[in-house]
């Protein structure tokens, strides 16, 4: 669920579950700090995502996982795929398009504009959020190497603009 407010608190172990730690921090103490970020400057950032911490057997167990080389030949494409789509513009990449070059650029599929309809009106989001969620979605689909960006892409964009788990 995409989260406009401001999360944690000063000591921060603002609703962490991890069993080690708890935050102590008086309701009063909870509201100035997370006054301190406001709505339009967390609408200016991105990726919000909550990064648990790991226990012992977490980070001591070794899973199979995608190589550091190979996550960079699929960034390098998703690139040139941008270079080549916004060339005409005089751009690089899909965080530096504006709403003019949203609209010209991003496809989305029937049902990922529903999906991105019910969550604007259901969550009241701003334009800038907006935009930013489907920038996020064309580089979600560019690494996919898909032409167009659908509910997957979008939901996934969606979540990552969330800072809860």
């Amino acid at each position: 669920m995409y989260d406009c407010e401001p999360q944690g608190c000063p000591c921060g172990y603002f609703q962490e579950e991890d069993g080690v730690h708890e935050c102590r921090c008086s309701q009063g103490e909870l509201e100035r700090y997370q006054k301190k970020i406001s709505g339009p400057l967390l609408d200016r950032i991105d990726l919000q995502i909550h990064v648990p911490r790991l226990n012992y057997q977490e980070l001591k167990y070794k899973r199979a996982s995608e190589t550091s080389a190979t996550i960079r030949e699929r960034v390098i494409a998703a690139r040139q795929i941008q270079v080549e789509r916004l060339k005409r513009e005089q751009l690089y990449c899909n965080s530096a398009m504006g709403h003019r070059e949203i609209v010209k650029y991003c496809r989305l599929t029937m049902q990922a504009e529903k999906l991105l309809e019910k969550f604007f009106t259901s969550l009241g989001l701003s334009a800038r959020s907006h935009d930013r969620i489907i920038k996020v979605a064309q580089t979600i689909a560019d690494l996919a190497k898909s032409d167009c960006i659908d509910t997957a892409h979008l939901a996934e964009a969606i979540q990552l603009r969330t800072r809860e788990g």
